[in-house]
């Protein structure tokens, strides 16, 4: 029977070739997230430069808003915000001492 969590969808660019990349990271939070999440979607679209990551409605990342792409640890710590606030990701959430 298939969770019933909210859907994440990664939109990338085909014309950037980041297929590999949202590949990745769909897989990543598969792995991390998989008794949380009811499906991980990607999303191909040939406009130029586009990586957006949305848990439901809600962009949680986006390439042209941040300027970069996201650190895999910071990307699960902003899913993890939405869809399991009381998930401890361990080393993800360690800070190192200033």
């Amino acid at each position: 029977m298939a969770n019933s969590g909210p859907r994440i969808e990664i939109e990338y660019c085909t014309r950037c070739r980041w297929l590999i990349r949202a590949a990745w990271m769909a897989q990543e939070l598969l792995s991390t997230f998989e008794e949380d999440l009811g499906q991980v979607a990607l999303l191909p679209n040939a406009e130029g430069g586009v990586f957006e990551v949305r848990v439901g409605e809600r962009t949680v990342w986006s390439r042209k808003g941040e300027g970069r792409f996201p650190e895999i640890t910071e990307l699960k710590q902003r899913v993890r915000d939405v869809v399991a606030p009381e998930k401890d990701l361990g080393h993800a959430d360690r800070k190192d001492p200033a």
